[in-house]
């Protein structure tokens, strides 16, 4: 068995799961500021409040998957990217403290300042989450030790930015479609409105996000020059984008969201096949890059971890699925809510 191919895929899936769900916890926030009434502000934090911890569980368990399957890479990237992850990390902590703390008291004062917290939190981290991947497709710094050999300053390229930048609108227009699923009434068609402004916003930064991979970042496109048929993920892309909007006009609200899942879960999908072998790319050394074979450990190691994984992942997912069972349907405000 390829384990250093297989774990390619289990660390992106897993990734990919933290996009998907964490997404629309972090599209919510950067909408807050789209409603300025209290009580439907308090019905945007209950939307995502049963479940915004148990999302960032993918988070955690992709970086410790990342660390274990692949040592080098989990070091270049944090100890390269540690200013950014710390970053990264303060602003996903605010705004957990956010969440929990903006309705222990009824002053405005006080609720306005978690709001701009909550607001902060969410965007920054949105953005700097795509600046990372901005730069791991573009390619960092990296010395014949595997050592990254970079500044911070130099992250903050334009390619890198734009990402950053397509990320928080992708994540918005997510976060509105799970708020259309989960609200109701007058703040439900507000927030119907807003769908379609926030896909094409998306759909504007992505296609030059696209454009500008094809002009200066060749060796994205070499598995798909390689294998045609692949190129049937981003015809599923469009499709799923497409079947967004039909959705809500129809009143399918679980449809429109599923839509959107499948929406992240492609666009991950893709970026996984124009990076594979490469996890981190070198430039302008590319012989210096990471793959999933330079950079992987042992065979043993990663033959153990599979039998782990192929216990933990599925109490992972039935733990999940079990969460958003249980916390189905439209949200409702009590005195005892957020």
């Amino acid at each position: 068995m390829d384990y250093a191919l297989l774990w390619f895929v289990i660390v992106g899936v897993l990734f990919a799961g933290y996009a998907v769900l964490d997404g629309f916890d972090l599209g919510v926030g950067a909408l807050l500021p789209w409603i300025k009434d209290d009580d439907e502000r308090r019905v945007l934090y209950n939307a995502i409040g049963p479940v915004w911890d148990g999302n960032e569980v993918w988070l955690v368990t992709g970086g410790g998957a990342l660390f274990a399957a692949f040592p080098p890479v989990y070091a270049t990237v944090f100890s390269g990217f540690y200013l950014a992850f710390m970053l990264l990390l303060f602003a996903l902590i605010f705004r957990a403290v956010a969440i929990e703390f903006r309705s222990k008291e009824p002053w405005p004062w006080w609720r306005r300042w978690w709001d701009r917290g909550f607001f902060a939190g969410s965007t920054t981290a949105s953005f700097l989450i795509g600046v990372a991947m901005g730069n791991i497709a573009w390619g960092i710094p990296i010395d014949e030790s595997g050592e990254f050999a970079g500044t911070f300053l130099g992250l903050l390229q334009p390619y890198a930015l734009l990402m950053g930048v397509t990320t928080v609108s992708l994540f918005m227009m997510h976060g509105a479609i799970y708020l259309h699923m989960k609200t109701e009434g007058a703040l439900q068609a507000r927030i119907r409105r807003w769908i379609n402004p926030l896909i094409i916003a998306f759909i504007v930064c992505y296609a030059v996000v696209t454009l500008a991979t094809l002009l200066y970042i060749p060796h994205i496109t070499d598995v798909l020059r390689a294998q045609p048929v692949l190129f049937v993920f981003a015809i599923l892309l469009v499709l799923a984008i497409a079947n967004i909007p039909r959705e809500v006009h129809h009143g399918r609200d679980g449809r429109a969201f599923l839509s959107s899942c499948a929406t992240m879960l492609l666009l991950m999908a893709l970026f996984g096949l124009g990076m594979f072998p490469h996890m981190v790319y070198s430039l302008p050394n590319p012989q210096y890059s990471l793959t999933a074979y330079n950079a992987s450990s042992t065979r043993k190691t990663l033959h153990t971890m599979t039998i782990i994984a192929a216990i933990g992942v599925p109490i992972v997912l039935a733990y999940t699925a079990s969460v958003y069972y249980i916390f189905r349907g439209k949200v409702k405000v009590t005195k005892d809510s957020y």
